[in-house]
């Protein structure tokens, strides 16, 4: 068997070239065991560590060691250093707008204007190319959170329609009878997740008013307003965004509001629209409204305010919260589309727009005692009349 009075020569003979382990290698012996008879040879010649400092054969050592040490933790750890396999943004795995996803672009974006962009960098100790890196995505960010938001909805949809009985594998065999291309892992993800609404969590929170009461005992003095989206079959797919502002005491669609785009304007429209059916803004009303960051940015915020409007909000990813909108959709999406996709938007929003008007002006309605919301409005209209006169 060889000793270290052998070995020890071939390893300084390396120059600092080789390492530990394959210097032993070659002469059958382990790395440990041939590191051990270096520094005993080093220390029996006088040229141990002394002072703190150290000779220049053994930082070769330590650099020899070192390197060994970087080659095994590169193999242990796929993706760790340069060409190591570790995905670059932009590649399928980190999709363009998805390398940095922390608040503190949103806190950038908010106080831009107030303080300036560089100012905010340099105080967080964050990069300027990142911030604007973050903004250039934001646009498809928005579609891809838009396209998740709406199969969760009708993710949703399946699972409630069947009682709650339909596990990941015929939620994804009913929507793929839909005409839906997803994946069924998608599916599973998206299902535990069950998330529909895009939060702004800079907002300012609301009061939660309505507290789950889904009843009325006047016109007007509830509303509730939410958002949906279908598919449409175009060249590459696409999306019809529809907001409503129902009122909860007759179930009227009060105002509603279709766009191939989910922004703040969107809810504002379906609520001017309600304002201007109910002949302008008279007396004071709560709205029970989602929690996208449309139902809470500050524009809208604006409007409810000089309509007299409070806004209500309930807790966050809970559907009895706003449970009359989620029968709602459920309703329309059910009698409209048959089980299948519009072709077209144009399509699409006509009937969608007739069945807004068939709801509103003869569908009977179960918690209406099966009158139309119409209907009841009439009759509770002429009830308060002649209890006023009586």
């Amino acid at each position: 068997m060889k000793d270290g009075a052998e070995v020890t020569p071939a390893y300084r003979a390396a120059g600092g070239k080789r390492t530990y382990a394959a210097v032993a290698a070659d002469v059958g012996v382990t790395g440990e065991t041939l590191r051990s008879w270096v520094r005993q040879a080093d220390e029996h010649a006088g040229r141990a560590h002394s002072g703190g400092g150290q000779n220049p054969e053994s930082r070769d050592e330590e650099l020899a060691r070192l390197r060994a040490e970087n080659s095994r933790l590169r193999k242990a750890e796929k993706g760790v250093g340069a060409r190591a396999g570790d995905p670059a943004p932009g590649s399928g795995l980190c999709r363009k707008g998805d390398e940095v996803k922390t608040r503190r672009w949103d806190f950038v974006s908010a106080y831009a204007k107030a303080f300036g962009v560089q100012r905010i960098c340099r105080i967080l100790q964050v990069s300027r190319s990142g911030y604007y890196r973050w903004l250039a995505g934001a646009k498809a960010r928005a579609v891809r959170q838009a396209a998740e938001d709406a199969l969760v909805a009708e993710i949703r949809e399946v699972h409630t329609a069947h009682k709650g009985t339909y596990g990941v594998r015929r939620v994804h065999a009913e929507l793929r009878g839909f005409g839906h291309t997803v994946n069924r892992k998608r599916v599973e993800r998206l299902r535990r997740r069950k998330r529909t609404t895009v939060p702004d969590r800079l907002a300012p929170p609301a009061p939660d008013l309505v507290q789950r009461n889904s009843s009325a005992r006047q016109l007007n003095e509830k509303w509730c307003g939410d958002i949906t989206y279908v598919q449409v079959v175009q060249v590459g797919g696409t999306w019809l965004y529809l907001a409503c502002v129902i009122d909860i005491c007759s179930r009227r669609v009060l105002g509603w509001s279709m766009a191939s785009h989910m922004r703040t304007e969107l809810v504002i429209n379906a609520l001017e629209m309600a304002v201007a059916t109910r002949g302008g803004p008279r007396g004071r009303r709560d709205l029970s409204r989602g929690h996208g960051s449309q139902y809470t940015s500050a524009a809208f915020a604006q409007i409810c305010d000089g309509f007299g409007i409070r806004r209500s909000m309930g807790r966050v990813g809970s559907s009895y919260d706003n449970a009359l909108a989620e029968l709602f959709w459920q309703g329309l999406k059910r009698e409209t589309m048959h089980q299948r996709l519009f072709s077209t938007m144009r399509q699409a929003r006509l009937e969608i727009f007739q069945w807004l008007t068939y709801y509103n002006s003869r569908r009977r309605h179960s918690a209406l005692d099966y009158l139309s919301p119409a209907e009841f409005e009439q009759r509770h209209q002429r009830e308060r009349k002649l209890t006023l006169a009586a």
